[in-house]
């Protein structure tokens, strides 16, 4: 049974073009399991998790946020920020997070982070709450390489960390209790996974490990993978992982499906959704 102390916050959707998200696999093999529009783009999920944790509501990453940008609504498809109205449809405010945990720094996951305020000035979203980060991501996005720097905005964290509200993390790390983050940094340095243990049952938000169910593929990894290999080793662990453990994944840029289980009929692994 789906957990009720779990639910899916959408922030609306991005487009990216499909041969970056489908990586080294050629188009002929993909093409018939997604639609692209004309510029060869896929529309993408822009999902987050809502955690209700010993009485405390926990944010896993916020998605693009509300900052408007020209250039990124027209090269990136993006439509206005569902994020208030996700949190209103579960009877909260911004004001009511209590800690905001951010699976890595790049725009597309960390951008509702912030916002603007009436006065035009870019405050942090979640006044209340603590934002818990790898001290390796936090590092990257501040110093990005010519590769990562059009992934990290310092307007979406630094307003964070002058307002004192930024948690560094070395490692693995129980942030509540049964609620831990796990290093799993192919996608990104100091990318995070997220698990959530709530009665018996394991909910695990994959960040950019597995974005989507199409990269339950191993062979399927982004090319914005920072290493690809690392990537394809730490999904196969976390993958058995799953299957066996019956874990709930949550795929961050899942679109159609946002979650599910990995099950097993026969020789043959499946992803059986459900909605949360």
């Amino acid at each position: 049974m789906v957990s009720t102390a779990a639910k899916i916050i959408s922030d609306g959707v991005l487009k990216m073009d499909g041969g970056s998200v489908f990586g080294q696999v050629p188009k002929v093999v993909w093409e018939n399991s997604v639609t692209t529009d004309r510029k060869n783009r896929i529309t993408l999920g822009l999902n987050c998790l809502l955690l209700q944790v010993g009485g405390k509501n926990i944010l896993v990453d916020t998605g693009v946020g509300s900052k408007d940008n020209d250039k990124d609504k027209e090269n990136l498809g993006l439509v206005p920020s569902r994020m208030f109205k996700g949190l209103k449809g579960a009877g909260l405010t911004p004001k009511d997070i209590h800690a905001v945990i951010l699976s890595h720094l790049q725009f597309d996951h960390c951008g509702g982070c912030t916002r603007l305020d009436r006065a035009g000035n870019i405050v942090p979203t979640f006044p209340k709450a603590r934002y818990y980060v790898q001290r390796a991501s936090w590092e990257e996005a501040c110093n990005p390489s010519e590769r990562g720097m059009y992934a990290y905005r310092a307007d979406n964290f630094s307003p964070i960390e002058e307002r004192g509200q930024v948690e560094l993390l070395d490692g693995d790390t129980e942030i509540l209790p049964g609620l831990n983050v796990i290093v799993y940094d192919g996608p990104a340095k100091g990318h995070q996974m997220i698990m959530f243990n709530h009665g018996g049952e394991r909910i695990v938000f994959l960040g950019d490990l597995v974005p989507t169910p199409h990269h339950l593929n191993l062979s399927v990894i982004s090319a914005f993978d920072y290493s690809p290999e690392e990537t394809l080793e730490q999904k196969r662990e976390l993958l058995n992982d799953a299957e066996k453990q019956g874990w709930l994944l949550v795929f961050a840029h899942g679109h159609d499906t946002r979650a599910g289980y990995l099950e097993r009929r026969a020789e043959m692994t499946y992803l059986r959704p459900v909605d949360l």
